[in-house]
């Protein structure tokens, strides 16, 4: 094996430096924002480092907004939508991918094709559907609709991964006398944690993000996060700074999730995609 030479990985390690970088400058543009006064957000030429540093914005959010309500409504619907989601999801993933019937099998690509429909084509029979169940603005109507897109994306994900899982200790915990419900629950689902963390960590990221759902079904009282940033869009103006406040509170536990859970989530997708 050729050995890298000095310069070379100078210039690779450089290389990613850039990359991070060039990523993480909306981040850091979003961070400053919410720390200026509203006429330095957009001075030319831009204030990166050095501007007027305040803390006005937040607290402008934290006294005139309910920040707090929205961010415990998104984490009820994202939490309601993944556990559903993993609920109905992990076991079908198993069933299929543990079949010998070809048209089970087969049956696996419907789930694909509720992911190719556009979200804004279910909504409205789905609004109509929640106002006839008396469901609109409560957090059942926005936690049903995530989890038929979520739980979807999880039969997909899981039928790929149990796919990729060894049977042959299924198959000697059946020839033990176990029933295939403890062969799933003792074996084949301690083996696919990765695979379960990966899938449950696209649910939080979908629902945590909806926005247009969230929008048509929810009420003053159930609103998420997205719904508040809107808020900071009015018709005399937008006020950047507390619109980069709300968007800082809606990112750090997305941000905190993500970094708890990286480890498992890339291992997740590796094997999952291996005959997805």
């Amino acid at each position: 094996m050729k050995k890298t030479s000095p310069l070379e990985k100078t210039l690779q390690n450089l290389a990613i430096i850039l990359v991070i970088l060039f990523f993480m400058l909306p981040l850091y543009w979003l961070v400053s924002t919410g720390f200026k006064f509203g006429r330095e957000a957009f001075a030319i030429p831009p204030k990166w480092i050095f501007f007027e540093f305040t803390l006005k914005n937040f607290q402008s959010v934290w006294e005139n907004t309910d920040v707090l309500r929205f961010l415990m409504n998104s984490i009820i619907i994202s939490a309601g939508a993944t556990g559903l989601s993993l609920l109905l999801g992990v076991p079908a993933g198993y069933a299929i991918a543990r079949t010998r019937s070809r048209l089970i099998n087969l049956s696996s690509y419907f789930y694909l094709l509720l992911l190719m429909i556009p979200p804004i084509a279910m909504l409205i029979p789905f609004y109509l559907i929640m106002r006839d169940l008396r469901l609109l603005g409560t957090y059942a109507a926005v936690i049903i609709i995530d989890t038929i897109f979520d739980a979807s994306f999880v039969v997909w994900m899981m039928r790929s991964y149990f796919q990729d899982v060894p049977q042959e200790m299924e198959e000697a915990a059946l020839v033990d006398g176990a029933s295939r419900f403890q062969a799933f629950y003792k074996i084949a689902l301690p083996l696919s944690v990765p695979g379960i963390v990966a899938s449950a960590l696209y649910c939080i990221i979908f629902s945590w993000n909806d926005f247009l759902f969230a929008l048509m079904l929810t009420s003053p009282q159930t609103k998420t996060m997205p719904l508040g940033i809107l808020a900071s869009f009015s018709a005399s103006e937008i006020n950047w700074g507390i619109m980069a406040v709300m968007s800082i509170f809606a990112i750090i536990p997305a941000i905190f999730i993500a970094l708890f859970l990286n480890r498992y989530f890339v291992q997740g997708l590796t094997m999952g995609a291996a005959k997805g």
